[in-house]
């Protein structure tokens, strides 16, 4: 069975919580009228409960947030575009696609860091019913050119670094009719300058406002596609829908306004936020979950060129940030940096992340030392986000967990035949449905028919449900380390040492073993000022867990762990660091 959840706490709670339960709390806010209804409508063949009042495309979602006026949209160190001005270039980006020849169904490939440019491109794509194809813009050229031409885009949009990532292989693409430069110093022969149809940021408030192209759009029609971030093999395209994506609005807002009934108080109607955005546009936390609420919402985003503590919390002081995150390590390097007393973070109401389990400590430390309120959520590219979200009293009284599912979502746990649903409190592999689960890879059948199955995505995660559908991943199942025949879970081990004082970031991998397979290893970052030893926190684990699963070795890194865009920690990169032990067990 599972757990009991108040053992797991990790700072005393109001004795008087919850107000209302999990149960109750959904009801009021999915009963006939209410915002969160839902509704049920047959996609791809299958019924599937959605929300009913979300917008019906990506061109809807982008009106909508033109009645934001003059409210600042995004904001890049001294760059700051409107809502208004973003739509204007948006309506005129969107006309000169259609000019170039781009239609409903055409795919255009987008890369660049995350700019002013990159939402206005995106829905500049979507608006008029072409495919967007958000390219990962920490790739190489030969990464980016294989999903160039993996998704046959006949357009590129890139910023000037990823062009210049590019140039050897553009002849190994004649498929792509046209190729976009943004912020190139100097004119690049054969290619258009971005600014040449749009201007720069700062002028996108003096272009004309002129009605934007439409075109006849259905909720289920393809939007985009976004490429995994699988570690083996090359990645695969998501193929995403308009509902896909625009279902995360009202799935996060469905998931805050329960935490305030469970806390017992009314939901308040939304109010704009300013969001520090740390996460790359071009993966789903970002676009999907995070973009697309701040649209509808009129949230201000602001960017980062890179990622930098100090750089952070001076915009945190400056612009009143009232929510980041992204991935654990950022709200570490906030609560850690010797320097963080000189500035004023006191506007921060919430750090969130994904991607990444975290420490129960990070849970209690966020909420202690900032006095905001932690929060995650469980998807992946395949759900386009937001599947499960946790935060408030909830996650600090389950921080183990990845939440409950939203509303129009529904969770089972199945045994390795893909069919036989498992018990509560039983691990085995996750599967989701919901509106938000993508239609395919893009011309991958039989992987799609792998990993679609009549509504629902097997994710490949191992998980368990307790009794009232909270989420906890226990490990993908390619990471379980399977020693003699025993089964370790990954982030079971990881949870063991993140209790240590001195650990604030590891991983747990499997090292070949000549009679058992494999055993575990540790990986571990250690605070600044704090120190450990491999024998300490072997027996640190021994003491809470079975022998079996300490550690056999421990290598500490003086850097956080190396993670990919959508915050995983890549475990293959890891594996050198234990070559001389696999050189002597030989």
């Amino acid at each position: 069975m599972a757990e009991d959840p108040i053992s797991e706490a990790v700072v005393p709670l109001d004795p008087a919580w919850p107000q209302m339960s999990l149960a109750d709390a959904t009801a009021a806010l999915i009963a006939p009228g209410a915002k969160f209804e839902m509704d049920t409508v047959t996609v791809r063949g299958i019924p599937t409960r959605v929300w009913k009042y979300a917008p019906n495309d990506l061109g809807a979602l982008l009106d909508l947030s033109r009645t934001h006026g003059e409210r600042l949209f995004t904001i890049l160190d001294d760059e700051r575009v409107s809502y208004e001005a973003n739509w204007r270039a948006t309506a005129t980006f969107a006309r000169a696609l259609r000019d170039m020849g781009v239609a409903k169904g055409d795919r255009v490939a987008l890369a660049m860091r995350n700019l002013p440019e990159w939402p206005m491109i995106f829905f500049a794509i979507t608006s008029i019913g072409a495919i967007a194809v958000p390219l990962n813009a920490w790739w190489t050229g030969a990464e980016l050119s294989y999903g160039i031409r993996d998704s046959g885009a006949k357009l590129l949009i890139v910023d000037v670094e990823r062009h210049e990532r590019l140039r050897e292989h553009l002849d190994a693409m004649p498929a792509l009719e046209h190729l976009i430069v943004a912020r190139a110093a100097e004119p690049i022969a054969g290619t258009t300058a971005l600014e040449d149809i749009v201007g720069h940021p700062a002028s996108w408030a003096g272009l004309p406002d002129r009605e934007r192209p439409t075109v006849d759009l259905d909720s289920d029609d393809e939007a985009t596609i976004f490429y995994t971030s699988g570690t083996t093999g090359n990645p695969k395209g998501a193929l995403g829908t308009h509902r896909n994506l625009l279902t995360n609005i009202l799935s996060s807002g469905f998931a805050a306004a329960r935490s305030f009934l469970r806390r017992g108080e009314a939901v308040p109607d939304p109010i704009p936020r300013t969001i520090l955005t740390v996460i790359p546009m071009f993966h789903v936390t970002a676009c999907s979950a995070s973009l697309m609420g701040s649209l509808a919402a009129g949230h201000t985003m602001i960017f980062m060129r890179r990622w930098d503590v100090v750089r952070a919390m001076e915009i945190i002081e400056r612009e009143k940030v009232n929510a980041t995150g992204g991935v654990p390590t950022i709200a570490w390097q906030l609560i850690e940096h010797p320097d963080r007393a000189k500035y004023d973070l006191s506007s921060l109401e919430a750090i969130a992340y994904g991607g990444a389990p975290s420490a129960p400590e990070l849970v209690k430390r966020i909420y202690e030392e900032f006095g905001a309120l932690p929060g995650n959520g469980w998807g992946m590219t395949e759900t386009m986000a937001t599947v499960s979200q946790h935060s408030s009293e909830d996650y600090l009284n389950r921080p183990t967990s990845a939440g409950p599912p939203v509303a129009v979502a529904d969770l089972e746990i199945r045994a390795d035949d893909g069919v036989t649903v498992l018990p509560v409190g039983t691990v085995g592999e996750l599967w989701a449905r919901g509106p938000m689960i993508v239609k395919a890879y893009w011309n991958k059948p039989e992987a799609t028919a792998e990993t679609f199955v009549d509504g629902w995505v097997r994710t490949g995660d191992l998980a368990r449900l307790d009794d009232e559908g909270f989420v906890y991943i226990v490990d993908r199942a390619k990471d379980m380390v399977l020693r003699g025949g025993e089964n370790i879970y990954s982030s079971e081990v990881e949870n063991a040492l993140y209790e240590h004082p001195a650990v604030t970031d590891c991983a747990i991998i499997g090292i070949p073993h000549r009679t058992l397979g494999e055993e575990p290893a540790a990986v571990v970052h250690l605070a600044p000022g704090m120190s450990a030893t491999e024998a300490e926190l072997q027996d640190w684990v021994r003491a809470r867990l079975a022998a079996f699963k300490v550690p056999v070795a421990v290598r500490f890194v003086k850097e956080t762990l190396p993670r990919n865009a959508n915050g995983k920690i890549l475990k293959k990169d890891l594996k050198a660091l234990f070559d001389d032990r696999d050189a002597a067990a030989a």
